[in-house]
């Protein structure tokens, strides 16, 4: 070979030589010694846990019409830790806003030490992006912020609620060109008949950074958490209603993109809670109820303890507070002294001449029902105090059905002087005054009991109950204190026959199971808490009882011959009173009451009606039960009514004279409505100071909508009822 040939091929080869050399060499650089540094360049993927709240059970009534449920919610929501990531992957030239660091606190809960200006990344960055595809979308500034500080990236900011279907679906195209922005369906509450049954039903409120469990404190991990009841049947029966949670799990790229879902645990409806409630009558109640200021109307059916309808006004639209409520309604609220969140139905008030149903009960439980008294007017205790009777001539001789009848005040202030005080509380308190009912709702007052240990411990510490006291007492004065619930039941006691059911509201309780037979969690069973048959009260002397009220309404001289006038297809018993409240610069001089049950054979109605500032317990609280008869007895003659969504009622604090009859109705026979026009207690003989017991119900401070960056001024107008 020739030399020059020779040459070459050894220059050849150790050029090959070199060269091998130098790629064995790189390549352990690059797979043995930087190996760690080039795998953490390659493009990688991860995933992302994302709690999704259960679904609420719904609310019902009897017949299973929907009092609160849910509709499709479609919403934009925030991921800010991946909004950040990503803005700042693609911002590295510039200048770098403060990175937030996160540390675990106790229980590993994150506490925020730093926070980067998330706001202006979210409205120069995120919201232009989203206002392409035609989303216009409000601006936030202090909400986002305080957001951010308190829940980092694990929680995601809901950003827009209000997305119609063509809306979500066109976001849902193009969500993942935008990373930490996606759109989402939950369930949102709803309450479709507005104000209608507020107080009991209650509303809702957002979770907070308080219900996030330890398992999700990572930055891998989202948490939306369950609303919760606030008041009413929302809140005591929350975890009956609440659904399990459920999980989705996204599988997302280097660049926070979603690439698929990876797994989902779908969320649970939680369970139906069937209320005792008719839907009808309560949209009948309330409309009436409307006539007055302020009051409440319990409607019970006597045979079982179930209530019918539970109404009070003024009202609320518990709508207003999904998701949370706008700061100038809230303002707006506030600013009604009537007190709309206050559920008078089981609020406590001077109950007036209702008290004589109570202390006839004792008297005839103790063989006082033969008991006589002859009225001359007033009522003597020692040489100063006289106590009169309305009518100041007086009754003359009375038996006790007769005095119920004719509401006289000497009468049951001497019955109840033979019966004692140890008796009469005995009694009271077997009907269920002076405590709680125990029904399924918050704030119920418990009343008050003159001479009772609360009383003793509580209200007057160390006094003595004297022979005044008593007497005032048997005719709902002095200290006595009850709800219209608890006169209600007393009312529904002597119409069945002598059994004190415990009030109820709820009927039934039923856990879903898909195809599967539905779990009963609570079923319908009527809870008898007293006998009085039992009791020593005989069957005759209770039909006295029932007598006295069937002749204040039906014959001559009953102080509530409203209540049944015009009405020829069912007897109506009733007992009226008006209670003074014992403030003489109280806007409320006295409270109109009713109580009363129907028909009288085979009671199906137990009705109490109570109205604040009603000059009359016969001419208002009494035509107000008239006009609720006849819509009970219209219904069930097959009249139906159509069911609308109802607006708010402001009240008013107007004093009402009279609420009179329907036009072309007429009373049979002379009514002596004096009985009842709150004169029953001379002004001068009350003690000086003596309140009304009225504690209203605890209506919490609820979750305020965030406020947008217009600086609107809140507007403090009342909210004008929607019809």
């Amino acid at each position: 070979m020739e030399p020059k040939y020779r040459f070459r091929l050894y220059l050849l080869t150790a050029l090959v030589l070199v060269g091998c050399g130098t790629l064995l060499s790189r390549l352990h650089e690059f797979q043995i010694e930087k190996r760690a540094v080039f795998v953490a360049n390659i493009p990688s993927t991860h995933t992302i846990r994302v709690r999704e709240p259960g679904v609420r059970g719904e609310i019902t009534d009897r017949n299973l019409v929907v009092l609160a449920g849910n509709k499709r919610s479609y919403e934009i929501i925030f991921n800010l830790e991946d909004i950040y990531n990503s803005w700042r992957q693609q911002n590295t030239d510039g200048p770098q806003p403060e990175l937030k660091e996160t540390v675990r606190g106790a229980g590993g809960m994150p506490k925020i030490q730093k926070s980067t200006d998330i706001v202006k990344i979210v409205n120069e960055w995120v919201i232009p992006r989203i206002k392409n595809y035609g989303l216009e979308g409000k601006q936030f500034s202090s909400a986002l912020k305080t957001h951010y500080k308190t829940h980092g990236g694990f929680v995601p900011f809901t950003y827009r609620t209000d997305l119609d279907y063509d809306e979500f679906a066109r976001l849902a195209e193009h969500s993942l060109n935008l990373p930490g922005v996606s759109v989402t369906v939950r369930p949102r509450r709803v309450y479709p008949y507005g104000t209608l049954g507020c107080h009991f039903l209650g509303t809702i409120k957002q979770w907070d950074q308080q219900d996030i469990p330890e398992g999700y404190a990572g930055t891998r991990n989202l948490y939306q958490g369950d609303d919760r009841g606030d008041g009413g049947i929302e809140a005591t029966m929350n975890a009956e209603l609440t659904g399990e949670g459920g999980v989705k799990t996204y599988v997302r790229d280097e660049k926070f993109k979603v690439i698929k879902v990876w797994d989902y645990t779908p969320p649970t409806e939680g369970a139906r809670v069937e209320l005792t409630i008719d839907t009808n009558i309560q949209f009948l109640v309330e409309n009436i109820l409307r006539k007055v200021g302020r009051g409440a109307v319990v409607v019970m059916d006597p045979s079982t303890g179930e209530i019918l309808a539970m109404a009070s006004v003024p009202n609320y639209d518990p709508n207003d507070f999904i998701p949370s409520i706008q700061t100038e309604k809230w303002e707006a609220y506030l600013a009604n002294k009537a007190d709309p969140f206050l559920n008078r139905s089981l609020s406590q008030y001077t109950p007036g001449s209702t008290f004589k149903l109570p202390t006839a009960i004792a008297g005839a439980r103790l063989g006082m029902g033969g008991f006589g008294h002859n009225c001359i007017g007033y009522s003597a205790y020692g040489r100063t105090l006289k106590i009169r009777c309305w009518k100041t001539g007086g009754h003359g001789s009375l038996g006790l059905s007769e005095s119920i009848q004719r509401s006289c005040n000497p009468y049951f202030m001497a019955l109840a002087g033979n019966i004692g005080a140890t008796k009469m509380v005995e009694t009271f308190e077997m009907l269920g005054l002076g405590r709680k009912s125990e029904i399924r709702l918050p704030g119920e007052s418990p009343g008050i009991v003159p001479g009772s240990k609360y009383w003793k411990r509580v209200e007057k510490p160390g006094a003595r109950i004297t022979p005044a006291n008593i007497g005032m007492m048997s005719i709902g004065q002095f200290d006595s204190a009850a709800t219209p619930l608890q006169i209600c039941s007393i009312a529904a006691t002597i119409a069945n026959g002598g059994t004190y059911y415990q009030p109820r509201i709820v009927h039934r309780v039923v856990e879903h199971y898909g195809d599967e037979q539905d779990n009963i969690l609570i079923d319908s069973v009527p809870i008898v808490k007293v006998n009085l048959l039992s009791e020593g009260l005989a069957e005759h002397r209770l039909e006295t009882i029932r007598k006295g009220m069937w002749k204040a309404a039906n014959e001559p001289g009953g102080t509530a011959g409203r209540v049944s006038a015009g009405i020829e297809d069912a007897s109506i018993a009733a007992k009226t009173g008006t209670a003074q409240t014992g403030q003489p610069d109280s806007r409320d001089k006295n409270n109109a009451w009713t109580a009363s049950f129907a028909p009288y054979d085979n009671p199906r109605y137990a009705i109490c009606v109570m109205v604040q500032n009603g000059r009359s317990g016969g001419k208002v609280a009494g035509t107000l039960s008239n006009f609720i008869y006849r819509g009970l007895f219209a219904l069930e003659q097959g009249r139906q009514q159509r069911l609308t969504k109802m607006g708010i009622y402001q009240g008013d604090f107007l004093p009402i004279e009279e609420i009179p009859l329907p036009e072309g109705d007429y009373l049979p026979f002379e009514v002596e409505d004096l009985g009842d026009t709150g004169n029953e207690i001379d002004s001068a003989d009350l003690e000086e100071g003596m309140p009304i017991k009225v504690k209203p119900n605890v209506f919490p401070m609820p979750t305020l909508a965030p406020i947008e960056d217009s600086k609107k001024k809140p507007s403090r107008a009342l909210i004008v009822d929607e019809e």
